[in-house]
């Protein structure tokens, strides 16, 4: 239980440092990487689904056996941000440094798996 608590209250902070500052770059990432983002509404609302994922990373940090049946949708959530990155760069859409954001998400999924088959079920809870 306690590699749980570690790696999730872990993955949290490392997402908090990496999402926040996204609110303000806006304008900066279409210059640097163009073309401009042209649909702010799905630029915000990925950042702030992402934000949520890592409050729920806390949350599970904080009780793992209680929470553990949602380490696996947290899995999916890491994988399913690494593999579209791999897809998108076979197809030369994005940059080989955005695969840096995309290891260390699943390195995080693999470690948010692992969390689960280590911790074991709360007391009373349903299989």
């Amino acid at each position: 239980m306690k590699f749980a608590k570690i790696v999730f209250r872990i993955a949290a902070i490392w997402g908090v440092l990496i999402l926040t500052p996204l609110y303000f770059m806006y304008r900066v990432i279409g210059v640097q990487d163009p073309p401009p983002i042209t649909h702010p509404g799905f630029f915000y609302d990925f950042i702030g689904a992402g934000l949520a994922w890592q409050f729920a990373f806390f949350v599970i940090a904080h009780d793992p056996a209680r929470y553990r049946p949602l380490m696996l949708p947290s899995v999916f959530e890491k994988w399913s941000f690494g593999a579209a990155h791999v897809v998108l760069y076979m197809q030369q859409r994005i940059h080989s440094n955005d695969l840096v954001f995309c290891a260390a998400d699943s390195l995080f999924g693999l470690l948010f798996l692992i969390a689960y088959f280590k911790t074991r079920p709360a007391p009373g809870a349903r299989p």
